[in-house]
């Protein structure tokens, strides 16, 4: 439950990071453009939130892996 709490509030700081930038850049622009530059921003920085979880997450296995069997010499399945 901690670690959905923790994936749900790192998703949803990349996309306020993402906003701020994507309003910033648009902003530049006009007031419009910095509306949908937060959007978009918004859009991209949660998907990248969610993407790095995963990513996270797959590095942890493989150091796990690592850790308890393939040091021990033991054959380890890796699923997909």
């Amino acid at each position: 439950m901690f670690e959905k709490i923790t994936h749900i509030l790192n998703r949803a700081r990349y996309a306020a990071t993402g906003a701020a930038i994507g309003a910033f850049v648009g902003g530049l622009v006009s007031r419009n453009a910095a509306s949908t530059g937060a959007a978009i921003g918004a859009l991209v920085g949660a998907t990248i939130g969610e993407k790095r979880g995963e990513f996270d997450a797959a590095i942890d296995r493989l150091t796990e892996l690592r850790n308890d069997g393939l040091r021990s010499g033991t054959e380890v399945e890796l699923q997909d």
